[in-house]
């Protein structure tokens, strides 16, 4: 790469002193083929090694926003529980506002409150001072529950691209696997391609077992034809014994028995 780019300058900078101007677009050209030509050498594995480099790259991000997100999580429980006593102690102030403010609707001289006497003044003093802070609280009360509404929101939406933070990472891993995957049966591919079997010994093997197959072949018809050829000629047939036997009886006396005892004595 970087031979690549010491041609890249020494080019241009030749193309610039004989073009001038026009010489930035074939400038252009030659660094884009250098470029493309670099990163065409670089191996599909050192490529997906730095693919998985950058997905793990993500993690300090994602724990960051996590711990951002976890952070806002606590604040917000910590303000609705502030908010929730808020509530209360203003719904007790305005129970007492309401009170002193019936109470001064009578128009007594006098007004006796835990054991103590309050003339109306008093208590019309009383009830304007708790009045106004009444309405601050309230009012700042409002404003917390606004703030909280929109720091939920935030807080939905910052969830939402964690989430999304964290699929994207997981896809990008699963694609990763499926590349690495797909790298590996190609090379399996290349290496069958470019494999060759050396088989003479096997042609010999199978010639040796055949000749040797034939040699028994050849004993074994020679065994047989001893065996068919190894006793004497038969020259008579032997007589039966079987039969009735008065038949028997008749053929010895009148038939070959008796021709046999003729063609002896003489």
């Amino acid at each position: 790469m970087k031979k690549g780019l010491w041609v890249a300058g020494a080019v241009a900078l030749l193309l610039g002193l004989l073009f001038g101007r026009e010489s930035l677009s074939y400038v252009g050209t030659f660094a884009g083929m250098v470029r493309q030509n670099a990163k065409e050498a670089i191996p599909v594995g050192f490529q997906l090694e730095r693919a998985k480099q950058e997905v793990k790259n993500l993690d300090p991000d994602i724990a960051r926003n996590m711990h951002l997100i976890a952070k806002e999580e606590v604040e917000l429980a910590n303000l609705e529980k502030d908010i929730a006593q808020r509530d209360s102690s203003v719904a007790k102030a305005r129970t007492e506002i309401e009170r002193l403010a019936n109470d001064l609707k009578r128009g007594d001289s006098t007004y006796v409150y835990c054991g103590v006497n309050y003339n109306a003044k008093q208590v019309e003093g009383d009830l304007k001072r708790r009045f106004e802070s009444f309405k601050q609280q309230e009012k700042h009360l409002n404003v917390l529950k606004e703030r909280v509404g929109i720091r939920k929101q935030g807080l939905s939406a910052a969830q939402e691209k964690l989430a999304a933070m964290q699929a994207a990472k997981e896809d990008l891993m699963t694609n990763i696997q499926t590349q690495e995957s797909r790298l590996e049966m190609v090379e399996v591919a290349k290496a069958t391609s470019d494999l060759r079997f050396d088989d003479s010994r096997l042609s010999r093997t199978k010639s040796l077992i055949q000749d040797i197959s034939t040699r028994i072949d050849v004993q074994e018809k020679l065994v047989g034809n001893a065996k068919a050829n190894g006793g004497t000629i038969r020259l008579e047939e032997t007589s039966s014994t079987s039969g009735n036997i008065a038949d028997q009886v008749t053929d010895y006396f009148h038939g070959t028995g008796s021709s046999a005892i003729v063609r002896l004595e003489k």
